[in-house]
């Protein structure tokens, strides 16, 4: 089982805070990784796919350089990570925008800003959830952090081991 990491590219210092802080309760089974730049998040991916998986990407539109929707549809086509989960966490992402992120980057979520923790909590249990089910096949240590019923339901469909 290899580590799934949560990926968060914010330029505002105190916005990139306040998120990684709202997502301290996944960090035990799900380490945070961030990046305030486009250029400096594919630095960030690359380290990731060296130690694990990149799980789920909460990423702002208005970033320096690159903006945050040309990011997520490069990660989309990028094979390593087209099944990452993505979310878009932004105040200014256009009708356009948001169009081209949900059909070129596979757009998971959109969270507008400003967000409530418990909105947060509950679409990252869901895409983290969503990813699990796809990628692993271990599902037993997500059964208390994430969706333990659809885990459970996908456990209870497993073939059980032959006996030896």
């Amino acid at each position: 089982m290899s580590k799934i990491y949560i990926l968060c590219i914010e330029d505002e210092p105190e916005v990139l805070e306040a998120v990684v802080r709202d997502l301290a309760p996944f960090e035990a089974a799900f380490p945070i990784e961030s990046a305030s730049t486009a250029a400096e998040a594919r630095r960030v991916v690359e380290s990731i796919l060296q130690q694990g998986q990149l799980g789920l990407v909460l990423c702002d539109h208005i970033l320096p350089g690159e903006d945050g929707v040309s990011f997520l549809v490069s990660l989309h086509r990028d094979p390593r990570t087209t099944s990452s989960r993505k979310v878009l966490l932004t105040a200014q992402a256009g009708l356009t925008d948001t169009i081209q992120a949900v059909n070129q980057a596979d757009l998971n979520h959109y969270i507008a800003k400003p967000w409530k923790p418990a909105e947060l909590h509950a679409v990252v249990r869901q895409q983290l959830t969503e990813f699990v089910l796809q990628n692993e096949t271990n599902l037993y240590p997500y059964l208390s952090l994430l969706d333990g019923e659809r885990l459970g339901e996908k456990i209870r469909q497993q073939p059980l081991p032959p006996d030896e």
